[in-house]
């Protein structure tokens, strides 16, 4: 693995992990962290035993957003906040489309405050499980700002526009209850089960054949934006290439023996 200062990552048994590591700050993103977040997770999707991506936070944090400190010095240069480093801008703008567009499955393990960017990355994965102590807020208009990291795009989709609407214009940060209750997150967990319960779930995934878990990721989003004579196009070529594949032969054959498959 490439060396990290403000990430770390971890690889066991198909579950790859990026964690958030700057908690002092409660894990809030500069530049840099931002930078080596996409890099991480460049690399995360590239190793063929990673089968399912988990995020999360190090210490009582999962983000509090942007690292407000430097944001007066980056705006005598042109650019603020996480634009103004080497970099960074060009991260803000690929990450989202790069996370959309991974293969792998990604949960985002949220286990405390996710505010701003750190609330906004947990949209761009696919499955959020989140600790009982968690808060969340799109809070840009507090600063001035608009949503970024395809919040625009993601938000909505997510929770309806009506809800996502009050969420970003009233800027207000809501708990972890009311977010499970809005559908912003999938399950809510007590804070000491969260880790087990986004590993059993993680587990789960990546036990199960990863080409057609990675296809069907590929056609639930692509759905959101097409008609439906072209997913039915993409699901008859796609179970196409799945009966040809080694899996689900594997699949079949351990059904017939009654035992585990091996994928």
């Amino acid at each position: 693995m490439g060396d990290y200062e403000t990430v770390l990552l971890e690889k066991e048994e198909g579950i790859g992990t990026i964690t958030l590591n700057r908690p002092e700050r409660l894990n809030a993103f500069n530049a840099k962290m931002l930078v080596e977040f996409h890099q991480a997770l460049r690399e995360m999707e590239g190793d063929s035993k990673v089968r399912v991506l988990v995020i999360t936070g190090a210490g009582r944090a999962f983000s509090a957003g942007a690292d407000v400190k430097g944001f007066a010095e980056s705006l005598q240069e042109g650019e603020g906040g996480l634009r103004a480093g080497a970099g960074s801008t060009a991260a803000v703008d690929t990450t989202p489309q790069l996370m959309r567009n991974m293969r792998k499955p990604i949960i985002a393990s949220i286990n405390g405050i996710s505010l701003g960017v750190g609330f906004t990355i947990t949209l761009a994965c696919d499955i959020r499980i989140a600790s009982e102590e968690a808060r969340l807020g799109a809070i840009f208009a507090r600063m001035g700002l608009i949503p970024e990291f395809g919040s625009t795009y993601n938000l909505a989709r997510i929770v309806g526009i009506g809800k996502a609407c009050e969420l970003v214009f009233t800027a207000r940060i809501i708990d972890a209850t009311e977010a499970k209750e809005i559908g912003l997150v999938n399950k809510l967990v007590p804070a000491e089960e969260l880790k087990q319960a986004t590993r059993e779930m993680a587990t789960t995934i990546a036990k199960l054949p990863p080409f057609a878990v990675q296809l069907a990721k590929q056609g639930l989003y692509q759905g959101l934006d097409a008609d439906l004579p072209t997913q039915l196009q993409f699901e008859s070529l796609g179970l196409a290439a799945c009966f040809r594949s080694p899996d689900h032969a594997e699949a079949v054959r351990a059904f017939i023996e009654k035992r585990e498959p091996k994928f």
